[in-house]
């Protein structure tokens, strides 16, 4: 992806924040392509660190982004006979960037604007869903949004998805 295409993209997030009237505080850092990354670094930011999952069922036809706190293990078996479906799976990078419109390592609550035909269900861990801030990667990891629940949920109601809060099993 070109700098000026990753301007225009985060360009385009930054337009809907302001006609929302949402805030964010935001920081720069290095690529994080995942939470261990973020470990490592030993980053001090606001808000709740989410580990972002993007799966499909087992037949390719539905598809899911999963927020759960950072440090959770998920039992992706339980998880499908707990919502009855086919054995649920990680998305590949292909379906990753035709859904949600990005790479690998830059999944968060965000990348629901991309997908503007609503075919991603978005589930939230119970848990975590009690958090008052929330860190999203604006698409890209070298940078991290932190927003308030009211602004996260404002965000997705204009995104059409609204979030399925639900009791992710654990290993």
């Amino acid at each position: 992806m070109t700098e000026v295409t990753k301007v225009n993209k985060l360009t385009e997030l930054e337009s809907l924040f302001k006609q929302l009237n949402l805030n964010a505080i935001k920081y720069q850092h290095p690529p994080l392509h995942t939470c261990q990354d973020a470990d490592e670094l030993n980053l001090n930011r606001a808000g709740v660190r989410i580990k972002n999952l993007f799966l499909r069922d087992n037949y390719g036809k539905r598809h899911f982004l999963l927020l759960v706190p950072a440090d959770y293990q998920v039992d992706l078996k339980a998880l499908s006979k707990q919502q009855q479906l086919s054995r649920l799976g990680f998305a590949s990078s292909q379906r990753l960037a035709k859904y949600l419109g990005v790479k690998p390592g830059c999944v968060s609550a965000l990348a629901v604007f991309n997908d503007t035909e609503q075919v991603v269900t978005v589930w939230v861990e119970s848990s975590l869903w009690q958090a008052e801030q929330f860190q999203c990667h604006p698409f890209f990891n070298d940078q991290t949004w932190v927003l308030n629940k009211a602004d996260l949920e404002r965000f997705f109601e204009y995104t059409g998805h609204a979030p399925q809060v639900i009791d992710v099993p654990c290993l």
